[in-house]
């Protein structure tokens, strides 16, 4: 039971960054199956390719209405969320990490929330809206599509590139996945002509997914620029520089974890179960926005804070 303890522990990113949830519910269920994966010598991708199927079978649940297919959906979608939990912890245990398992990670979550929007969207267009004597129709798509990808998009690739940062100045670069559009195009532009098609779509789209990062984030570039400038590297900064930073950025945490999974599945499953998904596209395109917003300004104002002392 220790060894258990002490292998979560380990696959823990920190305790800053780690969901109540996922710290006392996903990760262990997690480990239980990467342990149970190990033994049977699965591979982490294919996990990553289960969970793939999982989401899918979540959104075509979720297009019913029905009570008996709504569940059958939240636990699908549970069951995807606990493979994405054990592909990273059984690649840990194995040491079977590969630019294919990268690519499949990135990729799953996209699928599962795609196939739940285009799921929730064609539910509901035969239903009345609220208040009025009308269908939704089409209408519910072009509301889908500002949740998902004018609202949801940004806010989860946001939310991942602020937690990165904190984990990049917390444990430094081998603690975080922060990487940089500069330093990525470079990989892409050194792969060969000919050949490595999988390579070059991977590094080309994963250096304009930091290129988009980077552009909602000016004065985080700044701070790092001064720091490059006055210590070398960012990694050289002064204890107490970097501890004033995690300072500000750890209580911005809770707002990434907001915007990832949990929060937006949990909304998912009670406005399923009650009938009315729409209130989940609606939450998605304020609420969640208001705090992306909060969560945006606030970072951004703490590395003009760091930036200003430093200089």
């Amino acid at each position: 039971m220790s060894n258990f303890k002490e292998m979560l522990n380990a696959s823990l990113k920190s305790q800053d960054t780690e969901e109540w949830l996922d710290v006392h519910f996903t990760r262990p269920i997690g480990l239980m199956f990467a342990l149970m994966w190990k033994k049977l010598g699965v591979h982490p991708n294919t996990i990553t390719i289960l969970s793939i199927f999982l989401g899918v079978g979540a959104g075509w649940m979720f297009s019913y209405t029905d009570i008996m297919h709504n569940i059958a959906g939240i636990v699908l979608l549970m069951f995807a969320n606990f493979c994405d939990s054990t592909d990273g912890q059984l690649a840990r245990l194995t040491g079977q990490k590969t630019l294919l398992g990268r690519v499949l990670d990135g990729f799953s979550g996209d699928v599962w929330f795609f196939a739940i929007y285009a799921a929730l969207s064609y539910r509901m267009m035969g239903q009345t809206i609220p208040g009025l004597d009308i269908q939704w129709g089409l209408w519910i798509w072009v509301i889908a599509f500002i949740a998902g990808v004018m609202c949801h998009s940004p806010q989860s690739s946001l939310s991942d590139y602020y937690r990165q940062i904190h984990l990049f100045f917390l444990k430094g670069k081998e603690g975080s996945e922060l990487d940089t559009y500069e330093s990525q195009i470079k990989i892409y532009k050194s792969l060969p002509k000919r050949g490595a098609l999988f390579e070059h779509l991977f590094y080309y789209n994963y250096a304009n997914y930091c290129k988009s990062q980077e552009k909602r984030s000016p004065a985080f570039l700044k701070m790092i620029k001064v720091m490059k400038e006055k210590y070398g590297s960012a990694s050289q900064v002064p204890a107490d520089i970097r501890e004033e930073f995690l300072e500000g950025s750890r209580p911005l945490m809770k707002y990434t974890n907001i915007l990832t999974f949990n929060t937006r599945a949990i909304c998912i499953y009670v406005t399923c179960l009650l009938g009315c998904p729409w209130v989940y596209m609606l939450i998605e395109i304020t609420l969640m926005n208001i705090l992306y917003i909060y969560m945006h300004k606030k970072h951004e104002s703490l590395c003009k804070k760091i930036t200003k002392k430093i200089q």
